[in-house]
């Protein structure tokens, strides 16, 4: 099923959160740390924060970019694919009102011979497929 279609609508935007963290498969990595970039999308339904123009009617950015801070720079993970998850599941369950999320993390400074911005993985999640009922 493609469920590309699902991500229309209202979506809160976070770019370039950057976080000092300590994960990865090699040795080094995992002792020494290196850069993060995330970005994150997640969906709802901004309606009744667009006609109210309060906070409760809507989610934070701070509390969405606290979740990603808390990850980064919380316990070690082999993957980035562990990390991205992660923060998927973590955005599910402070914020019910969020359908779907999509969780860019990327790794600036890799050890590959050739120059790149960064890289990482993407994952897009969706409440009513990947939270268990």
């Amino acid at each position: 099923m493609d469920n590309e279609g699902f991500l229309k609508g209202d979506k809160l935007i976070l770019r370039g959160l950057k976080f000092h963290g300590f994960h990865g498969v090699a040795e080094e990595e995992r002792k020494l740390g290196q850069k993060f970039l995330v970005d994150v999308d997640t969906w709802l339904d901004l309606r009744a924060a667009g006609k109210s123009d309060h906070l409760t009617d809507t989610v934070s950015y701070v509390d969405i970019y606290s979740i990603v801070k808390e990850t980064i720079e919380g316990p070690p993970h082999k993957l980035v694919e562990s990390v991205a998850q992660l923060i998927a599941c973590t955005v599910f369950a402070k914020f019910p009102q969020i359908s779907a999320v999509r969780v860019k993390v990327g790794k600036p400074h890799v050890a590959v011979y050739g120059t790149v911005d960064y890289l990482g993985v993407e994952i897009v999640r969706y409440r009513d497929i990947d939270v268990e009922k």
